[in-house]
Formats: C-alpha cells, sequence, structure tokens
C-alpha cells in the first residue's frame, strides 16, 4: 500500500446558540474551543458567515475574528467563509487589511458565492440594488489579489487602508464544482463544503486538481475539506449528541431556523422518513462515535481524498461536550501519523 498523504486539522465554527441561550454565551464558548484548539496543535480556526439565522451568532464574521484573535496568540484565524456577494469587496479588504494589520501572518480571508441568507436578508444587506453581485464575483476576488498583492508604491485610484500589499491568504470556498474550476484557474487553494453538501465533493476536488494552473500565491493544489465530527467516549453517547446537528438541519429544510436544539433519545419522533433521507444525505460526510471510529473514518477520507487538510465542524449543544469531542478528534488524527 502506498504511502498517505499527511493531512493538517482545522476548526470550522458557526458559533451556534444553543436552546434558552444567547449570542454572549456562544461568543464565550467560541472563545473557549478557540483557545483549546490553539493548545492542542489545530492548524487553523475559521467562522463562517450567515444571516438572519437566530441559532448562528458568527455573523459579523471578521468582528468576531478580531475578538478571537485578541485573545489566543498563535492560533490562525480566518473566514470560512466571507459570502462575497453580500459585501463591496472594497469593506472587505479593508476589515481583513485590519486584521492583518493587527495580529500578523495569522488572519485568512475564506471567501464563498452563496449569500449564507434568503432574498429578503440579501436585499437588507443592500448589496443586490443594481447589478448581480454573484455574476461579479471572479472579478471582486480579482480586485481583492490586486490590492493584497501590490507591490510598494503602487497607485490605485482607490484603496484598502490598511490592506493594500499585505498578501493576505485567500481562499475559495464552495460546494459544487465552479467553485473548483474558479480556484483551479486563478491558483488558490480550495475549500469544499462537505460537511453540509457532500454531493460533489470527488468531481470538484478531482477537477481542481486536474484543471490547476499556478500561481504567484500558490504553486499546486490544497485541498480542504469539510468534515462533520461528534465523538464521545461512546457511539451511543456520540449518536445522541448528533441529534442537536440533525435537528437544526431539519429546522432549516422546514423554514424554521432557530437556535441549536438539545439532543434527544429517539430522531423518529422528530422527523418523517423522507426527511432523514434528507438529513442523511446531506451529513453524509459525518464521523459520529467513539475515538476508535474517528479515526477509522479520518483514515477512510485520508484514503479516499487525500485532503491536504481536514475541518472539523460540530454542532455539539454542550460546549464541554463541543470540546471534548475535538480533543478525541485530534487524538484519533495523532494516531494515523504513527
Amino acid at each position: 500500500m502506498s504511502e498517505l498523504k499527511p493531512f493538517k486539522l482545522s476548526v470550522l465554527d458557526l458559533s451556534p446558540v444553543p436552546e434558552h441561550s444567547d449570542p454572549r454565551t456562544a461568543f464565550s464558548n467560541s472563545l473557549a474551543l478557540a483557545k483549546y484548539a490553539e493548545s492542542a496543535g489545530y492548524h487553523r480556526y475559521w467562522l463562517a458567515e450567515h444571516h438572519n439565522m437566530t441559532g448562528i451568532a458568527s455573523a459579523a464574521t471578521s468582528v468576531l475574528i478580531g475578538y478571537l484573535a485578541a485573545n489566543t496568540r498563535h492560533l490562525r484565524l480566518g473566514s470560512g467563509g466571507v459570502m462575497l456577494p453580500n459585501h463591496a469587496p472594497l469593506v472587505i479588504a479593508e476589515q481583513f487589511g485590519t486584521l492583518a494589520t493587527l495580529y500578523p501572518d495569522r488572519i485568512d480571508l475564506g471567501i464563498g458565492r452563496a449569500p449564507g441568507s434568503d432574498q429578503r436578508t440579501m436585499m437588507a444587506l443592500r448589496r443586490h440594488m443594481s447589478g448581480n453581485a454573484e455574476d461579479n464575483f471572479p472579478q471582486d476576488i480579482e480586485q481583492l489579489i490586486r490590492w493584497f498583492d501590490a507591490p510598494a508604491g503602487t497607485a490605485f485610484d482607490v484603496q484598502p487602508v490598511p490592506g493594500t500589499g499585505l498578501r493576505v491568504p485567500v481562499w475559495l470556498l464552495g460546494s459544487s464544482l465552479y467553485s473548483a474550476q474558479l480556484a483551479a484557474r486563478m491558483g488558490l487553494p480550495f475549500a469544499f463544503a462537505s460537511h453540509f453538501a457532500p454531493d460533489m465533493l470527488s468531481q470538484a476536488v478531482t477537477l481542481y486538481r486536474e484543471n490547476f494552473r499556478p500561481s504567484d500565491r500558490l504553486a499546486a493544489p490544497y485541498v480542504m475539506i469539510g468534515v462533520n465530527v461528534i465523538a464521545a467516549e461512546s457511539k451511543a453517547r456520540a449518536r445522541f449528541l448528533f441529534t442537536s446537528q440533525q435537528q437544526q438541519f431539519i429546522n432549516l429544510r422546514r423554514g424554521m431556523p432557530g437556535p441549536l436544539p438539545a439532543p434527544v433519545e429517539n430522531m423518529d419522533t422528530v422527523w418523517s422518513p423522507a426527511e432523514k433521507y434528507g438529513v442523511d444525505r446531506a451529513l453524509g460526510i459525518s464521523l459520529v462515535g467513539d475515538q476508535a471510529s474517528v479515526t477509522q473514518g479520518l483514515a477512510s477520507l485520508q484514503q479516499q481524498y487525500q485532503p491536504d487538510e481536514l475541518m472539523i465542524n460540530g454542532q455539539i449543544f454542550d460546549n464541554e461536550a463541543r470540546i471534548y469531542s475535538f480533543s478525541l478528534a485530534m487524538a484519533a488524527a495523532e494516531s494515523l501519523k504513527h
């Protein structure tokens, strides 16, 4: 058997707001997880932009990144991602230029094309008053990179201050073949959102690697894969904890997003057979179990996709259980190195 490529392990945090809790508690929980991730050797820690969702507190993504960066020492932090159609590129360049100035060599800008919200919220964000922001997506990314990569002394009519010339790392995120093709063409690292949309994972990774064009930013393709990990002291306990994320997904599909639900003993009292099928498919890249089963799952992903990096998401109601899950995931990943 050929030797498997080692992978880095990172954290995706949606800063969940549990039922009967509030965003302030969610931020405290995120800081506790970030501090743990730093101490445990996780490679990077990303936060995701979602709007008009009472169960996700990371809407002002750059602000929350700054809070976590100020209260950690060396952990790499970033967006997973900023939904660029919601924003003027100049504003994002200024925000991440400011973060990169305050916390040098610690900030990533992961960019997505989806709005991360519903139509009414998109209108409230005021990015669709004229034209189509999604159609401008490649040009907006190119503009960001022109600013970030500008040599000293380059003159722009409009420029981000700070931001110009700071070489903030830019990632392209997606769950489709479009994002894979664009990342390959632009020579950017690519993160696939397989933790909630796994259907095109294999095709997208293959397409990206086969069509990758080296750039000044990246010499060879770099693939990150999103994976849900819900780990506990037993398989039964992990399956119980996983029901919070399953319920949250059902509520989203029903058009009733809300706080992260408490876990339940029996999901058959919550979902219909059709809903179960849809959730099982959407959350198909999920490792739910004890450390041994998570180790086996990580090894399978490593063998099948040869990722450069795995980014773990875990929507767990109790934050102590969430941190423990991430500790078991790191132990599982470390065991694969030996």
